[in-house]
């Protein structure tokens, strides 16, 4: 474990190696990047949505063991819409809109009349209108009464015959125009957080006290950079709360606001003038007052903050709390993490624990090394292929020993129940009597001898679900008893768990990147998926050559195939819920190898090309490169797994099979739907666009899951973008 700690506290402090390879932040965060805006008009403020809060009561406490962030519909024909038009041109007296035909300017006019017997010309300043002026950028609407004129000048000629001339002024700045605006209100106490720039997450902080955290870094709501390759520090995250009524509560009762925090994590270190913050909402001077912070550190431990409230101006119906960071906008830097945020009247003082016991990581995977494997290898082998030290961490988050009692792991398929395993708490507590007050246990378990996945189920792709439980002997809250993931079978062999902590790579001109894999059964490679991140500097116009070699005693021997120099390939950014992109070998190339072989690249220039890393599974023994023509082969240094995944032939290999044929295998289900929507049959993501019966675009995102529990009851339609014209009936309880 020490070895371990020592790689996470100087993962970012330590970029070069002797040997050349180098680890970086992300730039950009894959999980959001698909996250569209709630604005659906290109025209500004109009055809937006305006949204009104519900108010929440106390108790208020969330550690993110779910998103309780407030989702938006968009919906035009949603119940309760209704809408509003504004006008920017309005009477004074009446507030009855001007025509449409007005316009006017704020520089005076006038009539120039010039007689030609005395050269003497004279200027007549027409008279003003008072005029009600909207502003239509931003809502609430404001409005100002102006002293306009009208958008021309008239020249008269005495002493010939000839008519005046008008003179009209190019582009006045104030013409008639309107803007639509539809309201909404919100009614859903079962969330909490108004707004989504923060990173709701289960992968980003070290050893977290339950599953689930929130992160502030650099990056936007949408995964983006605030200020990409900026040298720029600023205020950039924000996670506010909904309006709370505290307005029959005093400062007598006794209320307090508690949170814990971790600075860095798994992610970038914050510096000493970074800052994470804490603000409390005045309604009565409509002003945010400062109420902690803390600076930036390498610190890896949670810290908890217990605040009361002491100020009578925050005890109203209106009182709102939010947290922010100051911190680099230039990406995925300057890390913190929050967690189990408590907000509850009758406490006092010493009431900083929370008593919880909780899984601290969702698990990944129940095979022996492997996320995935192609189902067919898993039917073919012989062999038990799972894990023998499947790891699990847990917390006690009780200030003394407790009991320990005994977990499962459950497997379903399509909902019914396929096998299961005990989990002896003796074990889950690490051979220990009890769990350890206030303590991070890392525990291991032996699967190998049991249930195993049934081999006879007919589908290509299979996924089954897995459910593990584990609790102590004292009351908790319950929902981090359990995980839940998804066992997956495609047609990739990969080690990761599809979340991007990091990006690595080898630099210096024909570097090569090699991950070692044995799998169960020799077979036909037709491309490999790579996970590619921006990270500082885009390379995405650097070149590469896919290569695949022969396991030589342990590191790469021959090559069993190289593309060819002149159609070299470049990393492909692809934003969203891990989106890996697929380079299939050229001309459909079939490969053949062995149980054992490497697969990576040879890079042509000398720049790292950023290929993601998962920090929370280590496979780092199977990363391989060399910076001297392969001469010589190192293993990296840095813990974790590289999100590169071989791909081997199957029924469905994307290069033999038309997109019409592929279409016909997607399975919604289940359909109907409560809330959420998988989609089977696509061996890579695509963009899913979801729309209404009349039409209309509600959703997209770029998943294998969509969450439909925030829409009303009825009938949609889903289409996969690039895949095919059809629309497919998805009905929503």
């Amino acid at each position: 474990m020490s070895k371990i700690f020592f790689l996470i506290l100087s993962l970012f402090s330590i970029v070069s190696w002797s040997q050349n390879i180098e680890i970086g932040p992300l730039s950009s965060n894959p999980f959001l990047a698909n996250k569209k805006s709630i604005n659906k008009s290109n025209q500004g403020l109009d055809s937006s949505f305006i949204y009104f809060s519900d108010t929440l009561s106390l108790p208020l406490f969330d550690e993110f063991s779910s998103n309780k962030f407030q989702q938006y519909s968009n919906d035009y024909n949603a119940p309760g819409i209704s809408n509003q038009l504004f006008y920017h041109l309005l009477d004074t007296l009446t507030n009855i809109p001007l025509p449409i035909s007005i316009f006017y300017t704020d520089q005076q006019t006038f009539k120039r009349t010039y007689d030609v017997l005395t050269g003497v010309y004279t200027d007549s300043v027409f008279n003003s209108i008072s005029v009600k002026v909207c502003d239509l950028t931003s809502y609430p609407i404001d409005t100002n009464t102006l002293q306009l004129y009208p958008p021309f000048y008239i020249y008269d000629t005495i002493g010939i015959s000839n008519d005046s001339d008008t003179i009209w002024v190019t582009n006045p700045p104030f013409v008639q125009d309107s803007i639509n605006i539809f309201f909404m209100p919100i009614s859903n106490s079962s969330k909490i957080w108004l707004d989504s720039y923060a990173y709701h997450n289960y992968r980003f902080a070290s050893n977290p006290p339950s599953l689930g955290v929130v992160t502030f870094d650099g990056l936007d709501e949408y995964g983006y950079p605030y200020q990409i390759a900026s040298a720029i520090t600023d205020y950039a995250d924000f996670l506010t709360s909904k309006p709370i009524n505290l307005s029959a509560i005093g400062v007598a009762d006794s209320v307090y606001l508690s949170f814990l925090y971790q600075p860095q994590g798994l992610g970038d270190e914050p510096e000493d003038g970074d800052s994470l913050i804490l603000e409390f909402y005045n309604s009565l001077s409509d002003q945010w007052q400062h109420i902690w912070s803390v600076n930036g550190d390498s610190s890896q431990a949670f810290k908890s903050v217990h605040i009361p409230l002491v100020n009578p101006a925050f005890f109203t119906n209106a009182f709102q709390f939010r947290f922010k960071n100051y911190g680099s906008l230039a990406g995925g830097l300057d890390h913190f993490h929050i967690d189990y945020v408590h907000l509850r009247e009758n406490s006092d003082f010493s009431d900083t624990i929370f008593k919880d016991f909780a899984f601290s990581y969702p698990l990944n995977s129940l095979l022996d090394t492997y996320t995935s494997v192609p189902w067919d290898h898993y039917q073919n082998s012989t062999q038990n292929k799972m894990s023998d030290s499947l790891f699990i961490t847990l917390h006690n988050g009780s200030n003394t020993p407790e009991n320990y009692q005994d977990g499962t792991i459950e497997i379903f398929k399509n909902g019914a129940l396929k096998g299961n395993f005990i989990l002896p708490g003796f074990n889950l507590a690490n051979q220990n009597i009890n769990y350890d007050p206030m303590s991070i246990i890392l525990s291991t378990h032996d699967l190998s001898g049991g249930y195993e996945f049934e081999k006879n189920e007919p589908e290509l792709f299979q996924e089954f679900e897995v459910v593990a439980k584990a609790t102590a002997q004292f009351p908790n809250f319950s929902q981090n008893d359990s995980t839940i993931f998804a066992q997956k079978f495609q047609n990739y062999y990969s080690y990761d768990d599809g979340s991007a902590e990091a990006a690595f790579g080898p630099t210096g001109t024909q570097s090569r990147l090699a991950i070692k894999y044995d799998t169960y059964e020799s077979d036909s490679l037709i491309g490999v998926s790579m996970h590619f991140v921006p990270s500082v500097n885009d390379v995405s116009n650097n070149l590469f050559l896919l290569t695949v070699w022969e396991n030589n005693n342990g590191v790469p021997g021959n090559v069993l195939y190289e593309d060819d120099i002149f159609f070299p390939r470049q990393p492909i950014y692809k934003n969203g819920i891990n989106l890996f992109h697929t380079y299939y070998f050229t001309d459909t190339l079939k490969v053949s190898v062995g149980t054992s072989f490497f697969v990576g690249w040879r890079q042509l220039d000398a720049d790292r090309l950023n290929l993601g890393l998962d920090r929370n599974i280590d496979n780092s023994s199977f990363i391989n490169y060399s910076t001297d023509g392969g001469v010589n082969w190192f293993t990296s240094p840095f813990y974790g797994s590289a999100m590169l995944r071989p791909v081997f032939s199957t029924d469905l290999d994307n290069q033999l099979t038309t997109q019409s044929t592929l279409s016909t295998n997607l399975v919604f289900y289940p359909n109907p739907t409560y809330g959420l929507l998988k989609i089977k049959g696509l061996d890579e993501l695509y963009e899913v666009h979801v729309f209404n019966s009349t039409g209309n675009l509600l959703h997209v995102c770029s998943s294998s899951q969509i969450d439909l529990s925030s829409f009303s009851s009825g009938i949609y339609f889903i289409e996969i973008i690039g895949l095919s014209n059809k629309r497919y009936k998805i009905i929503k309880r």
